[in-house]
């Protein structure tokens, strides 16, 4: 089975996709994870990635290819936050062709917008490892990092403006790849304000 896990911001992307990936015993594959690996022995890529410049679609395509045709993907696996536009969701088909693979369902999750300000304006980031907390899932002594200890602070660019403007800016960039897998049959709308280990019931029924 390949599932796409889509969603604004503090939907719960990555823990969602975390647990699905776990109750299903497929990988959770992240664009971003592939590309922070990458970066470690490719000089071109982390220069690239420390000026904030994007990633063609064509080296992410490859490297996600490379990724997807490991021996733990071949009974399928949970992507996470890809394809973003038209023109990636026709070069992630190829690749699925190549490995004779199909998107069997989209997941796109919401919350309400004040669940979603709650969570990003209250999550907190340790100091030292950079373990990430929240309402959904605080430490277990206030501010200090259940791992390491460290002190956990907000972070300076968890504003309730950049946060309006990281919500439109999904919403219209999203709106495309939505419409796609709605009208090919592929697209479910899951709530995931409550709680995560829900995911697996909601997104595996039909």
């Amino acid at each position: 089975m390949v599932y796409i896990l889509t969603g604004g911001p503090a939907t719960g992307k990555g823990t969602r996709s975390d647990i699905l990936s776990k109750a299903l015993n497929i990988p959770h594959i992240s664009t971003g994870d592939i590309l922070r690996e990458v970066a470690t022995r490719d000089n071109d890529i982390n220069q690239r990635l420390a000026k904030g410049e994007l990633i063609s679609d064509e080296i992410i395509t490859k490297l996600l290819e490379e990724r997807l045709s490991k021996d733990d993907c071949k009974n399928g696996f949970v992507l996470d936050g890809y394809p973003r536009t038209l023109s990636q969701i026709k070069l992630l088909d190829k690749v699925l062709e190549k490995l004779g693979k199909k998107v069997d369902r989209v997941i796109e999750l919401t919350a309400p917008d004040e669940l979603v300000f709650k969570r990003i304006l209250e999550r907190k980031k340790c100091d030292n490892c950079g373990k990430m907390y929240g309402i959904d899932f605080p430490s277990r002594v206030e501010n200090v990092c259940d791992d390491c200890g460290g002190k956990l602070s907000i972070r300076a660019d968890d504003t309730k403006e950049t946060l309006k403007n990281r919500i439109e800016t999904y919403r219209k960039n999203s709106k495309e790849i939505l419409e796609y897998y709605k009208n090919i049959g592929l697209l479910k709308t899951v709530d995931s304000s409550g709680h995560s280990e829900r995911i697996v019931k909601e997104a595996t029924e039909d």
